[in-house]
């Protein structure tokens, strides 16, 4: 069984800019995990199709704009389409008082401009042995 994470990258909604998730690919990719891109403009319903046809560990959402706005919307859809032990991530430009409404929507975690490839590979590598486990007893 292959043990290394995988982890879905994207953008939703109609934030274009995909410099920091390519780069973030790149470097999860280089940190050995199983890494499948996007470019931008995805729909909701394409991530989670994806998500389901790749049995993703982690979906990665970049915003560099308001994107991060219709997150909550991604995870009504995960959770519809059973996908609730998916852990998503949001990565970019996040202002402070939206953070709380991330998390509160059921994102894993948020990092903002200045987080590492280290940090965020670490992160993913400590919460897929759990994504992993509740998969297997569910």
């Amino acid at each position: 069984m292959d043990i290394r994470p995988k982890v879905l990258i994207t953008k939703i909604g109609f934030d274009g800019h995909d410099r920091g998730s390519r780069i973030v690919a790149a470097g999860l990719r280089d940190a050995g995990m199983e890494v499948i891109y996007t470019p931008p403009w995805q729909e909701i319903a394409t991530v989670v199709k994806l998500a389901t046809e790749e049995d993703v560990d982690v979906i990665g959402i970049s915003s560099l704009a308001t994107d991060h706005l219709i997150v909550p919307k991604l995870m009504d859809a995960l959770r519809a389409a059973e996908l609730a032990d998916t852990a998503v991530i949001v990565g970019g430009i996040v202002p402070d008082e939206d953070e709380q409404m991330l998390l509160d929507a059921g994102v894993a975690r948020v990092f903002h401009p200045g987080s590492t490839i280290e940090e965020i590979a670490g992160f993913i590598s400590g919460i897929t042995p759990a994504i992993r486990a509740k998969r297997l007893t569910a």
